[in-house]
């Protein structure tokens, strides 16, 4: 069943609006009658049939709605520190396919890509536009934000006050598995490094301040893969892969 986020549900009524009302209109070709899945944005579905449809908006008669099976158990906040090139488009694309309820670029010493202001504000245009094409895509439930930048020690600020922080740095003695031992939940944040990584000085600034430095084990990884592999590992740890969703899609282009 096709699935939309909506502007707006109002009692037995849903609107669509926008890009996906045109989508359904003119590119899908929908027809009134047909049923049709939408989310409000703040992890809830409703299962529709649509009332009337035109490309400015669909009017939705709101069935039955449940708590959105994309959502994951936990909440994690993902720091991450800006690589060369378009790298962390990928980052934010992964990252939202995984779960991560929202992705904060952070300059740190070590980093080669240091874009200015005026030239992040574009950029935060393009990522937050990647990251709600890959809510759609995975069927998330609400759409996560890619937030301004911040630099290190902003970022350590503000991990520092949530229950479980790790860092990720290649010179950690601890392994993430023996932190996960325990099982996690209720809300993480996890920072990983660009190309170069942490300077020594920053991984003993965010311990100081509390942050857990973990390894993720004996193998380097490059900066747009370590994200992909900490998510994974937390959120397998969290129970988030246990549920099964039918009629699911792997493997979508």
């Amino acid at each position: 069943m096709p699935r939309f986020f909506c502007g707006q549900v109002c009692g037995d009524t849903a609107v669509v609006t926008g890009e996906d009302a045109r989508h359904m209109a003119l590119s899908l070709r929908m027809k009134i009658g047909e049923a049709v899945t939408v989310c409000d944005g703040a992890g809830r579905d409703y299962q529709c049939r649509i009332e009337t449809i035109a490309p400015e908006q669909v009017l939705l008669r709101v069935g039955q709605s449940a708590v959105s099976a994309g959502e994951p158990r936990v909440e994690i906040t993902l720091y991450q520190a800006m690589p060369k090139g378009d790298k962390f488009e990928s980052i934010v694309q992964k990252a939202v396919e995984l779960g991560a309820a929202r992705i904060v670029p952070v300059l740190t010493h070590r980093c080669v890509s240091r874009p200015d202001e005026k030239a992040m504000r574009k950029k935060l245009e393009r990522y937050n536009r990647i990251a709600l094409e890959a809510a759609k895509q995975c069927g998330r439930g609400r759409i996560p934000q890619v937030e301004p930048m911040l630099h290190f020690s902003q970022a350590v600020e503000r991990m520092k006050c949530e229950p479980l922080a790790i860092l990720f740095y290649e010179n950690a003695d601890q392994p993430l598995h023996q932190a996960l031992r325990s099982g996690v939940g209720g809300r993480i944040s996890l920072m990983v490094g660009s190309e170069g990584g942490f300077e020594p000085s920053e991984a003993g600034f965010a311990v100081e301040n509390g942050l857990m430095a973990l390894s993720l084990g004996s193998r380097i990884l490059r900066c747009e893969t370590a994200p992909v592999a900490a998510l994974a590992a937390i959120l397998y740890a969290a129970g988030s892969f246990d549920h099964i969703c039918p009629n699911r899609i792997y493997g979508r282009m």
